[in-house]
């Protein structure tokens, strides 16, 4: 278990007061107070404690080359999330309640049991459900993104914001094989005009990856992805920034669409 520094526990607090009151910090405050992943990844354990509440779930980051690249990684991220930043489409969302979001489009996984790191991706297969969704990170800086370190990305459970999902399936019959679920494509619109689409294996390579990662890194911390949390397990495309609107993405094989009208 790593031990915070002083330095280390003003951080987690500083980062659970901009959490709760939307005021965003400035990221010159805090370069080089974490220099580790261990110890980012304790000093989110710290601001998900001072939340009070249970995990609920989780978001994965960091799932393709590119974005591996903006954030100087070799690896995916994890943040958890509380369950009231899980919402189901077609959701609405007040932008004066979050800093600078963006928008991503996403598979989210549910597991049905809870999941453990010995799992092959045939065995989640069957231990989860399956649904569209489009995730808005957020971070607790200003003018964050692309440029926020990665271990403040981390420590700020990788700057998770809200998680809107649509209709979850059992996996194995949302999907003939594990390997159909890196063929999911997704287009994304705002106010009726394409913006973007993009294909599921981009995230590494199939989704399945993702959520397998995260389980066994989790066992590796001493925790279980349990029955019932759901992770948004990467991004499909480049994210935009999320402006008012009607956010909407329409997924192929059976998905349907996912709906955030931003306000």
């Amino acid at each position: 278990m790593t031990e915070l520094n002083a330095k280390q526990e003003e951080f987690a607090k500083a980062l659970f007061k901009a959490y709760d009151t939307n005021t965003p910090l400035n990221e010159d405050d805090w370069k080089g107070v974490v220099t580790d992943d261990d110890t980012a990844y304790a000093v989110q354990d710290e601001v998900v404690k001072l939340k009070g509440k249970p995990t609920a779930g989780y978001k994965v980051s960091l799932t393709s080359k590119e974005t591996q690249d903006m954030f100087d990684a070799d690896s995916p991220l994890y943040g958890q999330q509380v369950a009231e930043r899980f919402l189901q489409s077609p959701a609405d969302v007040d932008l004066t309640t979050l800093n600078e979001p963006l928008l991503e489009v996403e598979l989210a996984f549910r597991a049905k049991e809870d999941l453990k790191p010995t799992d092959s991706l045939e065995d989640l297969f069957h231990k989860v459900t399956v649904a569209g969704d489009l995730e808005l990170p957020d971070a607790r800086f200003v003018n964050w993104f692309p440029d926020l370190g990665k271990y403040n990305v981390m420590s700020d459970c990788a700057v998770g914001g809200l998680v809107v999902y649509g209709e979850e399936r059992d996996a194995d019959k949302a999907f003939a094989s594990v390997d159909d679920a890196a063929n999911v494509h997704a287009v994304l619109y705002k106010d009726g005009e394409k913006l973007k689409d993009g294909v599921s294996s981009e995230v590494l390579g199939n989704p399945f990856k993702s959520l397998q990662w995260l389980v066994q890194k989790l066992a590796d911390q001493g925790k279980t992805f349990k029955k019932g949390q759901m992770v948004s397990s990467g991004t499909f495309v480049l994210p935009p920034k999320l402006t008012a609107g009607k956010w909407e993405v329409k997924f192929d094989q059976g998905f349907g669409d996912v709906v955030v009208n931003a306000k």
